[in-house]
């Protein structure tokens, strides 16, 4: 190749791109490879299909059995397939997080663990990456097929491949888009049931509550200095009956409101499906 058409290969972390430079087509695509989002360049003309890329990038390897399956008719035939090659490094990855959502959300359920927080941030992290990656590379992509769409010089063929690479593009974003919402929906579930433990506890301090506060009161009342405490509630019948009898009543009568209003039962309830 000539030196000036090196040049439009780009350099180390460029963005994604594709433009219709003549006779050829360039790209800028980006692949999944890992935890990490990789870019190879492609370049396209009537007889070669060629790409550069920094590192190993296995779209590119399996590229190789593919065509020998699919045997495209021309070089551009050969550039959607590899084009839909990378979008499919998307959609498994996409698909694949997804599943660990839904997983990390059974066993919440089953048991809360701080560290699901920490994973679900992954997760989250990981959707954003996909996202912010594949939209780009998307839009330009939509703008440049429509836009030589519309020339009476493309190819009814071609302009079949560049719409089903379209639609194929749409499916992806969407399997991204269910990711993010489901890790947004992962973490609503978990701040759920950590406001339920809230609530539990909450339940827990209001019975005791209940039951030792009227006992303080009664405490506090009979400990005062009164004269007609200190000169007349003098025998130990007196002190059984008024001090130990009374709070004895007090605590029953406490019991039977928190049996009426249902309080006991519910957080017996809690406790049993939290041991589940």
């Amino acid at each position: 190749m000539e030196a000036e058409h090196l040049l439009w290969f780009g350099r180390a972390g460029e963005p994604t791109g594709a433009d219709f430079l003549g006779d050829r087509a360039g790209f800028v695509v980006p692949v999944v490879e890992g935890i990490r989002v990789s870019h190879f360049h492609a370049l396209a003309t009537e007889h070669h299909l060629i790409t550069v890329h920094r590192g190993a990038i296995g779209v590119l390897d399996s590229l190789t059995p593919r065509l020998g399956f699919e045997r495209p008719s021309d070089v551009v035939a050969a550039l959607f397939l590899l084009l839909e090659e990378a979008l499919g490094t998307f959609r498994r990855a996409a698909v694949s997080d997804l599943l660990l959502v839904e997983e990390l959300e059974d066993e919440m359920f089953e048991q809360r663990r701080p560290d699901q927080v920490y994973r679900l941030t992954q997760l989250r992290r990981r959707s954003a990456l996909l996202h912010h990656a594949l939209l780009p590379y998307l839009q330009v992509t939509d703008e440049i097929f429509t836009r030589r769409m519309m020339s009476r010089e493309f190819p009814e063929e071609r302009q079949r491949l560049a719409r089903q690479f379209q639609h194929a593009g749409r499916l992806v974003l969407t399997d991204i888009e269910s990711l993010q919402d489901a890790t947004r929906r992962a973490f609503t579930s978990y701040s759920s049931l950590v406001s339920g433990e809230q609530n539990g506890v909450i339940n827990r301090l209001a019975i005791v509550s209940v039951i030792f506060l009227p006992l303080s009161f009664l405490t506090g009342f009979f400990g005062m200095n009164f004269t007609y405490m200190t000169d007349e509630l003098e025998s130990r019948v007196v002190f059984w009956l008024l001090a130990v009898g009374l709070q004895i009543v007090v605590v029953f009568i406490a019991l039977y409101v928190l049996h009426r209003t249902k309080l006991w039962r519910r957080l017996r309830d809690e406790n049993g499906s939290d041991d589940r």
